[in-house]
Formats: structure tokens, sequence, C-alpha cells
């Protein structure tokens, strides 16, 4: 029987999602270890995207498969899966899936949400959560800067490991750049994004606000294919998966 899950964790402590031999502090470990203790069996966990150290997830999707004379009501599973695994890891819902669904492969895209908080501000309670920037940005030049991201494009410079094998290309739909007195929230929607996108994408779009590149070079960064052209890694603590998206 296959389960479909939502998941929601605070990454701070955690060395990222996929799973790890040389440490127990990974999102896909943890859920893994609580899964195979109530299954009494050796269990694996398939999630929607691998979110880096340090990245969170307001809604993480899932998917296990149990055999069927152990499978559990979908909501005995979600209350098990929160009474025994860490505060910071939270499953939002758990329901029966198609045997063929899979949260990565059949997700058709992902939404981000990137948090900076403004030159000039403080506050104690986001400092966890989002990139403190040392400048004031131009939020009409990040927004120009942004309109040449959208589409499909080849976005190898904006990706710490390009594989030769895999493309990198992908289809960018949506940047949204909002502001308020204290924040700067950049929401990103994608067909897919690459290792680090995101946060490479957000530290460009920091440096076109702060004048460090113009506008009009993010085409030129898009040709080139390297990732020294593009801005600096925006911080993990900043990013957040917002949601997967289904047919």
């Amino acid at each position: 029987m296959n389960y479909r899950l939502k998941i929601q964790y605070d990454g701070t402590r955690y060395k990222g999602w996929q799973r790890q031999r040389e440490t127990e502090m990974t999102i896909q470990g943890k859920l893994e270890r609580v899964l195979s203790v109530y299954a009494g069996r050796e269990m694996e966990i398939q999630g929607a995207g691998r979110t880096d150290a340090g990245v969170h997830a307001l809604e993480q999707v899932a998917n296990a498969h149990f055999p069927d004379k152990c499978a559990p009501e979908p909501g005995k599973l979600k209350d098990y899966l929160n009474e025994y695994l860490p505060e910071d890891i939270r499953v939002l819902s758990a329901e029966r899936a198609g045997e063929r669904f899979h949260s990565r492969l059949n997700a058709r895209g992902k939404r981000y949400g990137y948090h900076i908080i403004k030159y000039g501000r403080d506050c104690v309670f986001q400092r966890k959560y989002a990139w403190k920037v040392e400048n004031i940005l131009d939020i009409d030049k990040m927004k120009k800067a942004a309109g040449y991201l959208l589409g499909t494009h080849d976005f190898q410079s904006f990706c710490s490991r390009a594989s030769k094998k895999k493309s990198t290309v992908r289809t960018i739909h949506t940047i949204d750049i909002q502001e308020t007195d204290d924040e700067i929230y950049l929401i990103y929607e994608g067909n897919g994004f690459l290792h680090n996108m995101v946060r490479i994408l957000t530290g460009t779009l920091v440096a076109a606000g702060s004048g460090k590149l113009l506008p009009k070079e993010i085409p030129g960064i898009l040709e080139k294919k390297e990732r020294q052209n593009a801005g600096e890694t925006a911080p993990a603590k900043g990013l957040f998966l917002e949601k997967v998206y289904y047919d």
C-alpha cells in the first residue's frame, strides 16, 4: 500500500533531506527510522525534493510503500509519526495513494520562498529564517533582473553541481518580489530547480539590487553557462520549500 505524506520541517539542525551514511541528522533518515519501527521492517521514503542542509519546508511531499498485511489507517500513521518524530519535523497529512504515485517523478512543479531582512532592520525572531543583507536593495532593479530569468533556459550558471549526463534546462514560471517595511520576500515557481539554484538566483538578484551587476547582464550570465558569472549562493536559512504541484 502506497501512502502520500505532506511534511513540514525546520531544517536548521539537519544536514538536508537525503539520508547519509555518516550522520543520522537528515529529514529522510529520521522519517525512515520511525516508519521502520512502526512497520517492523526496514522502510524507505521518497521525497519530492532533496532540500539542502539548513533549508526548511512548509510542505514537502513524500511517499512510502507498506506491505498490505501491515498497511495502517492514514490517520493512525500520521499520529504515530508525530508522536515519535522530533518536534521540528511534522507530518501535516497522510493519505493512501495509487501504487504508481511517486512524489518526485510525478511532481510537475515546485514553489520556493526566500526571506531577506532589509538593510538596517533587525528582528530577533527572524534571524534563523532569513538572510540579513548589508546593502540597501533597489527592488525595481531586482524585478528587472528577474524578468530575464523567466521562461525556459539552460541554468547551468545557476547551479552548484552541473551533471554532464543530466539536462540543466529548466522553466521558471514566476519570480514574485514582495516588499514590507522589514523584509523582502521572493517567490519562485517552476517545473523544477537544480542544486542550489534558488539560492544562487537569490544571490544574483541581490547583486542586481545592490548595484553589483546590471539587470541587462543576466542574459550573458545564462549564455556563458559558468557558475562563477552568477551571484553568490544565498544562505540556506532563508529558503523554504512551500509547495509541490501535481496533476
